[in-house]
C-alpha cells in the first residue's frame, strides 16, 4: 500500500542530499549565484595570489615583486626569478587566504597562469596548484596570461562583449577584439621589442639610477616622471613602420634611436658624461613618449578602421581597454584616449595595480571560466606550462590585406601636429 508519509520523507531527504552535493562540488555548478577561486600568478618576476569571488570582491591579495633584485643585473635572471617565486608562493597564499578570511576548503577552484611566460617561472606557480588542487581536491583552472590581462577591465569597470583592448607592457604589445571570455581575434602583435623593456633598457642607458629621486622608480616609471618637465617636440625621432599597413608593433627602431641620440649628446659632454645623466634628460624622455604614443595611435587607429570595416564592434557602446604596466603612463594613455573619441569608443583602464601582473586578474579570469562553464573538466596532469602562446584567432594578415592608410595623427593639446 503507498505510504504518503515515507514518500514525502524520501523526497526531502533526497533534496537535501542533492544540496548538500551541489554546495560541495560548487566548482562545477556554474548556476551558482556565488563562485570563490584563488589565483596564482608567476609568469614572469611577480608573484602574485589573490581571492576573488563573483561579486566582483576581491577578498585578498598578496604580491611579492622582484623588480629591485633584477634591476642590478640589467634585466630579468629567469633561475632568480624561479628562486623567489619558490621562497614567497607559500606565505602568498597563506596572506591572501588569511586577508578573505577563508580557509583554502573555502574557495571552489584554484587558477594558475600557465602560458605564457618565462617557463621556470610558470612551473613554480603550476607546480604549487596542482599540489594544492590534488591535496584539497579542488579543480585546476589553466590561465592564458594575456587574456587575464584583457579581461580585468571587467572587474573594475563595466565592459560587455565585445570590446577592443590593447595590451602594453614589459613582454608584449598587442591589438585585439575580445568577444567572449575564451574568444579572441588578434589584430595586431609586437614584432620585436616590448614597450616596457625598450623604455626600461632606455632608462638604464640614460643613467637614471644616479639620480636618487628615481631610485625607487622602475625604468618607466622614471621616464614619465622626467618627461612631465619636457618639451615632446625639442627631439625629432624617425617614425617606425611607416610603410607598413598592419596593426603590428615595432620598438626596437625606437630604442636604437633613442641609444644614438643619447651617444651623440654625450659626445657634446666629453669626459664628464662617464659619472653623469645628459643635460637634455626632460627633453629626451618628453620625445621618447612622444615618438612611442605616435607609433602605437597610427596601430590604433588602424584597428578602428578594420573593426568598423568588418564590423568586430557594436556601433554604439563601445569600449576599448587598455590594460598592461605602459597603460598607467598618464601620457600615453591621454594620446589613445584621445584615438578612441574620434570613434566614440569609451576607455577603461584597471587601475595601476591592476595593470602589472597580479594575481587578481588571474582569479578572476578563474571565475569568469567557472560562470562558463570553460576549462572545468580539463585532465590536471595534461595541464603543462609554454613559453609562448598566441592570443586567440589572428587576422594580421586580413588587417594587412585591408591596405587601411592612416593620415596625420593630430593631438591639439600639444599644441603640434606629429605626422
Amino acid at each position: 500500500m503507498f505510504n504518503f508519509k515515507y514518500s514525502l520523507k524520501l523526497r526531502y531527504l533526497t533534496l537535501r542530499y542533492k544540496l548538500k552535493f551541489n554546495s560541495s562540488t560548487s566548482c562545477y555548478n556554474s548556476h551558482r549565484d556565488l563562485h570563490t577561486v584563488l589565483g596564482i600568478e608567476s609568469s614572469c618576476d611577480d608573484t602574485g595570489v589573490a581571492v576573488v569571488n563573483s561579486k566582483k570582491q576581491i577578498l585578498g591579495e598578496s604580491l611579492h615583486n622582484q623588480g629591485r633584485a633584477h634591476r642590478e643585473f640589467g634585466g630579468i635572471i629567469p633561475t632568480l626569478a624561479r628562486d623567489f617565486h619558490q621562497q614567497n608562493i607559500d606565505g602568498l597564499v597563506s596572506d591572501a587566504l588569511k586577508q578573505a578570511e577563508l580557509n583554502i576548503q573555502d574557495v571552489d577552484a584554484i587558477a594558475v597562469s600557465v602560458k605564457p611566460g618565462l617557463t621556470l617561472s610558470l612551473l613554480v606557480g603550476l607546480e604549487h596548484a596542482k599540489a594544492l588542487c590534488h591535496q584539497h581536491k579542488k579543480t585546476l583552472i589553466p590561465i592564458h596570461h594575456m587574456e587575464a590581462h584583457a579581461l580585468t577591465a571587467r572587474l573594475s569597470n563595466h565592459v560587455e562583449f565585445p570590446y577592443l583592448v590593447m595590451l602594453m607592457s614589459g613582454g608584449h604589445c598587442l591589438l585585439a577584439v575580445v568577444e567572449g571570455v575564451d574568444k579572441f581575434k588578434l589584430l595586431g602583435t609586437c614584432l620585436d621589442t616590448s614597450p616596457g623593456d625598450m623604455l626600461d633598457k632606455t632608462a638604464r642607458r640614460l643613467k637614471l639610477k644616479l639620480l636618487p629621486e628615481l631610485a625607487a622608480y622602475s625604468g618607466g616609471a622614471a621616464i614619465e616622471k622626467l618627461a612631465v618637465k619636457g618639451d615632446p617636440h625639442s627631439i625629432k625621432f624617425s617614425h617606425v613602420m611607416s610603410t607598413t599597413l598592419d596593426c603590428n608593433f615595432s620598438f626596437a627602431g625606437l630604442q636604437f634611436q633613442a641609444r644614438k641620440k643619447i651617444e651623440m649628446e654625450e659626445a657634446k659632454m666629453g669626459s664628464s658624461a662617464a659619472g653623469s645623466v645628459i643635460p637634455s634628460l626632460e627633453n629626451m624622455c618628453a620625445s621618447l613618449q612622444l615618438a612611442i604614443l605616435n607609433h602605437m595611435a597610427k596601430r590604433l587607429y588602424r584597428a578602428f578602421m578594420f573593426c568598423d570595416m568588418k564590423g568586430l564592434l557594436p556601433e554604439s557602446n563601445r569600449s576599448l581597454v587598455l590594460s598592461g604596466g605602459v597603460a598607467s603612463n598618464l601620457f600615453i594613455r591621454d594620446g589613445l584616449t584621445h584615438i578612441a573619441n574620434q570613434f566614440d569608443c569609451d576607455v577603461s583602464c584597471p587601475p595601476p595595480r591592476l595593470c602589472t601582473d597580479n594575481g587578481v586578474m588571474v582569479a578572476w579570469n578563474g571565475v569568469e571560466k567557472i560562470m562558463k562553464g570553460i576549462d572545468l573538466d580539463v585532465n590536471m596532469d595534461d595541464i603543462k606550462v609554454a613559453h609562448r602562446s598566441p592570443l586567440g584567432v589572428s587576422m594580421v594578415e586580413e588587417v594587412n590585406k585591408a591596405h587601411l592608410k592612416v593620415g596625420r595623427i593630430r593631438f591639439p593639446y600639444l599644441k603640434q601636429e606629429t605626422s
